[in-house]
């Protein structure tokens, strides 16, 4: 049975000894005042008997989640599992979610290394450092959310660059491993393994590589401990480089990105200061030359390759971040 406990006083209500007519218009009103007060005390208590006798929320629907697997399962009472790779699980293609979800964990945790798309939707990635230069190399398999080791690097680099060529290979230029690397390396997808290819005329690090249209690779700009305007063309036809054109301003941290003309436009970067400057290379010359400048000087950057032909710039550094983004149109060069 609920009780509920009067409000104390300090000392007892005076006794009624008059009934006039606003004495008895104070005790109406107390007592429509203790009457609300039962009554809000007499819901609060009938909802918390209520609340307390509902049942656990139907399990018709659930995510079950274990160290082996993912179990969903739905009112239609079907269910799905899927592997997952140590504590992370692998969301197949048919699950609907929508965001991130985490997959499989590599090997060896790297940073400033590089991931290639292979031909056969596998993702290479290779080298990089986790305190030290890595030679290691592994493959991310999508359709199962794992990673696997393939062969080795010859060299352990990071700050390297690396590019996938028109025959399915992988090209790994140049790099980082106390010393700036002149070496080359290939990659064979077919046998999983590494090959040496012909030395760069220039070791660098933090340059560009671009696969063009013709099928060979430019590289451009970077550092061999100072900023380099060199530029140079792998054929894999032939497994060697060649010297090409010189960019007009040596730089490092730019981007380049490949046009619908086919030409190079590298933007940004730095030389020691922050660039605002962006050049064209044309493979049927050779040469670079000037276009417009970026509004805002950075490097460190990123640029997008846009449906429409345009090249999108986001972000940056300049000595802070920056939240700013621009738009190269390359049919007015500006």
């Amino acid at each position: 049975m609920l009780s509920f406990a009067q409000p104390r006083t300090a000392s007892p209500p005076a006794k009624i000894t008059r009934s006039s007519t606003q004495e008895r218009f104070n005790i109406l009103i107390c007592e429509k005042s203790i009457a609300w007060k039962l009554a809000v005390y007499l819901i609060i208590a009938i909802t918390y008997l209520t609340v307390s006798e509902i049942v656990p929320i139907s399990t018709s629907t659930t995510t079950a989640l274990t160290t082996t697997s993912i179990t969903t399962t739905t009112t239609s009472s079907t269910s799905t599992t899927t592997p997952i790779s140590g504590k992370y699980c692998y969301l197949s293609s048919n699950q609907n979610f929508n965001g991130w979800a985490l997959s499989g964990n590599m090997s060896y945790g790297r940073y400033e290394r590089t991931a290639s798309l292979l031909t056969n939707g596998q993702v290479l990635v290779a080298g990089g450092s986790n305190g030290s230069p890595l030679n290691t190399a592994e493959l991310y398999d999508p359709s199962t959310g794992t990673w696997t080791s393939t062969g080795n690097m010859v060299y352990n680099r990071y700050y390297h660059k690396a590019c996938l060529l028109a025959n399915g290979k992988v090209l790994v230029p140049g790099g980082w491993n106390g010393v700036h690397i002149f070496t080359t390396e290939l990659y064979d997808p077919s046998t999983g393994t590494w090959s040496f290819t012909g030395n760069l005329t220039y070791g660098r690090y933090y340059n560009t590589a671009s696969l063009l249209s013709n099928g060979k690779v430019l590289i451009a700009g970077g550092s061999d401990g100072s900023p380099l305007n060199a530029a140079e063309l792998y054929d894999p036809s032939t497994g060697t480089w060649t010297l090409t054109g010189s960019m007009i301003s040596s730089r490092y941290f730019h981007t380049a990105t490949v046009l619908q003309t086919g030409k190079v436009l590298v933007a940004g970067g730095s030389n020691g200061g922050y660039l605002n400057t962006a050049e064209l290379y044309d493979p049927s010359t050779g040469l670079w030359t000037l276009t417009g400048s970026m509004s805002y000087s950075w490097y460190e950057h990123i640029a997008s390759f846009l449906a429409g032909g345009r090249v999108l710039v986001p972000g940056g550094f300049n000595g802070g971040s920056q939240a700013t983004a621009e738009l190269y149109d390359p049919s007015i060069g500006t």
